[in-house]
């Protein structure tokens, strides 16, 4: 079950059938959340060389972050396990 945070839209906290993409802002909360900057999370997440650019990316709202990063860094920002129903 995921936990309710007044920063980060319900929606976004969904199982990814019903799940909304979050904005640029809900991005970098979550990884405020979790204590990460960019390039920790993007190696936590398994993004390679470039991955902080990647990071930067989504909180600039240039390209979308894929849910299973999103879920992850979900989790890591103790938002819970928003995979699960």
């Amino acid at each position: 079950m995921s936990v309710e945070h007044p920063n980060i839209r319900l929606e976004c906290l969904k199982p990814a059938e019903c799940w909304t993409q979050p904005t640029g802002e809900e991005v970098r909360e979550a990884l405020r959340l979790a204590g990460l900057t960019g390039g920790a999370a993007a190696k936590r997440l398994g993004l390679g060389a470039k991955g902080d650019r990647t990071v930067r990316r989504w909180i600039g709202e240039d390209s979308h972050i894929p849910y299973a990063a999103w879920a992850l860094l979900c989790d890591f920002a103790g938002l819970g396990e928003i995979w699960k129903d």
